[in-house]
C-alpha cells in the first residue's frame, strides 16, 4: 500500500481499488474526515462519488455520525425539528493521528473527534483490511473502536431520532456515482427494492450500471445481524448501515462503540444466488 502523506493508495493484480484519502482539503462546513475515493473493481470501474452538487459533503465511504450530542460529524446543515436542516457552528472534524501499522493488505489508524469549537471528544482506532477473493471481487474488512473521552455521555443520533422520519442516516455511508440511480437493492429473507429503507438485515447489496462502459457493479455490505439500514436508490445511490436510525445509542464517558462492516466490491449484477454463495465464502 502506498502512502503519499495525504492518502494511501491500494492495488490489487495490478488494478488501483481504492485511495484513502486520510488527510483531505475539506471545508469546515463539509465536516473534515478521511474518506475512500475513488473505489474501483477489479475491472477498474469506479464506484463512489465525490462532492456531489447535491451534497457537497458525500465522499465515496466514509465514516460519520450525523447527530453526536448536538455536533455534527456528517456535514452541511443539521437537522432541527420542526425547522428542517439548518446551518449550525456545529462541524465537528475527525483527524487523522497517525498509523499504528501499515502494510501491502491494510492498515491502522489512529483519529480524533474535536467539535467545531475544538474540543476533543473521541479517540478512534480504525483497522482497515483488503484481500482478493477471486478474479472478479475484492472485500474491504472495516473495524472501528470509538473511545469517549469526554467528560459526559455521548449520544449518537440521525435525523430521525431528532424527529424527521426515515432519514436514519448515521455511521458507514457509502454515496454511489450519479449513473447507479434507480439500481437494483437486496437484502436477506428474499427482500429487495427501495422499500428497506428502515428494515434490519445482516447484509445489503446495491447493483448499477455505469455510463460509457457496458458493464454493471455490486456492492455487498455485511454487518452485525439485526442492522437498521439506510437505503436510497433514488434520488441519489445510498447505503448505510446505520448506527442509530431509529434510537439514539449512549455511550458513557471512557467507554468503546465496536462496529465491523465487511464490503465486497464486485464486477457484474450479481443475483442473490451469486450474493449467497459469496456470504457463505466470506472469512
Amino acid at each position: 500500500m502506498k502512502d503519499t502523506g495525504t492518502e494511501l493508495i491500494a492495488e490489487l493484480s495490478g488494478v488501483e481499488v481504492f485511495r484513502y484519502v486520510y488527510r483531505p482539503d475539506t471545508p469546515v462546513s463539509e465536516s473534515p474526515k478521511p474518506y475512500f475515493h475513488p473505489i474501483r473493481t477489479l475491472a477498474s470501474d469506479v464506484v463512489t462519488a465525490y462532492r456531489p452538487h447535491d451534497h457537497r459533503w458525500h465522499k465515496g465511504i466514509q465514516m460519520t455520525v450525523s447527530h453526536l450530542s448536538g455536533e455534527n460529524f456528517w456535514g452541511g446543515g443539521s437537522y432541527v425539528h420542526p425547522d428542517g436542516y439548518v446551518d449550525l457552528p456545529n462541524n465537528g472534524t475527525m483527524r487523522h493521528t497517525g498509523f499504528s501499522a501499515l502494510g501491502p493488505d491494510g492498515f491502522t489508524e489512529t483519529l480524533a473527534w474535536h467539535t467545531q469549537a475544538g474540543e476533543h471528544w473521541v479517540d478512534e482506532r480504525r483497522e482497515i483490511a483488503v484481500r482478493q477473493l477471486d478474479a472478479s471481487a475484492w472485500l474491504m474488512s472495516f473495524h472501528t473502536d470509538i473511545r469517549n473521552v469526554h467528560t459526559g455521555a455521548l449520544r449518537f443520533g440521525s435525523p430521525t431520532t431528532h424527529g424527521r422520519p426515515m432519514a436514519g442516516y448515521s455511521g458507514l455511508f457509502w454515496r454511489g456515482p450519479r449513473a447507479f440511480t434507480d439500481g437494483e437493492v437486496l437484502a436477506d429473507a428474499d427482500r429487495s427494492g427501495p422499500r428497506l429503507m428502515g428494515e434490519q438485515s445482516a447484509w445489503l447489496a446495491y447493483a448499477g450500471r455505469h455510463d460509457e462502459v457496458d458493464r454493471c457493479s455490486t456492492l455487498l455490505f455485511v454487518a452485525a445481524p439485526g442492522t437498521t439500514w439506510f437505503v436510497r436508490t433514488t434520488p441519489f445511490p445510498a447505503v448505510n448501515p446505520s448506527l442509530a436510525f431509529f434510537e439514539e445509542v449512549t455511550l458513557a464517558p471512557d467507554e468503546t462503540l465496536s462496529l465491523a462492516y465487511r464490503i465486497v466490491v464486485a464486477d457484474g449484477a450479481w443475483d442473490r444466488e451469486r450474493i449467497e454463495s459469496c456470504l457463505a465464502e466470506l472469512p
